[in-house]
């Protein structure tokens, strides 16, 4: 388990119910909502599973040391100079909408036995209905939702000791100034609005 974030075990129990199956998996929803947490917690039961690190292929696109792979030919000969053709690989695209055409990548790499494929976007795009028409019966969706009260809670209850002091309506105000996994840690109310300042003018801007 990944410190200081929560096990949200019904996207987890997703991954794990079509891992292996001839579908891409789509994890789609805002920005910060916890995606690609999501998709470390779920590589490392991989690697509890038994999966060797080499045949777990993990690119985020918004780091910079990935981004001569948004080009999607150079994506796609990145891939599979990784990816041993004798076992199974497991490979995660996450926030693929900075790949222009990235339809044609996930299409190529999808027919391939020997790669399960994960993606995740956050951008308007994805959230439209765009992602059906081009993957039209080759993908099950995920949308991923910032916490619930009851993942909320229970985060407060393992981590904060001063929680059991509150009742449910005061937790439940804390929830609702903010329901976003990395503000869970944050101590006073003027961190927790800028930070979501910051991720509300993310998506109306870059989204």
């Amino acid at each position: 388990m990944i410190k200081n974030n929560i096990r949200r075990e019904s996207y987890l129990k997703f991954l794990n119910t079509w891992k292996n199956r001839d579908l891409i998996k789509v994890l789609s929803g805002v920005r910060r909502s916890g995606k690609s947490t999501l998709l470390a917690m779920f590589q490392q039961d991989l690697k509890e599973q038994g999966v060797q690190d080499e045949n777990i292929i993990a690119i985020n696109f918004e780091y910079m040391e990935f981004e001569e792979l948004t080009d999607y030919r150079k994506l796609h000969d990145y891939v599979l100079s990784k990816v041993d053709k004798n076992k199974k690989n497991y490979v995660f695209l996450d926030e693929i909408q900075h790949v222009q055409n990235f339809e044609k990548v996930v299409d190529s790499l999808y027919i391939r036995d020997y790669i399960d494929l994960y993606i995740t976007g956050s951008n308007a795009f994805f959230l439209s209905g765009e992602l059906a028409t081009l993957l039209t019966g080759r993908y099950i969706e995920q949308h991923v939702l910032p916490l619930s009260f009851q993942e909320f809670k229970q985060w407060h209850t393992e981590n904060n000791p001063t929680i059991q002091q509150l009742s449910n309506r005061d937790l439940y105000a804390m929830y609702t100034r903010s329901s976003f996994p990395y503000t869970l840690a944050m101590t006073n109310q003027q961190e927790t609005y800028d930070y979501l300042q910051a991720v509300y003018a993310s998506v109306m801007f870059k989204d």
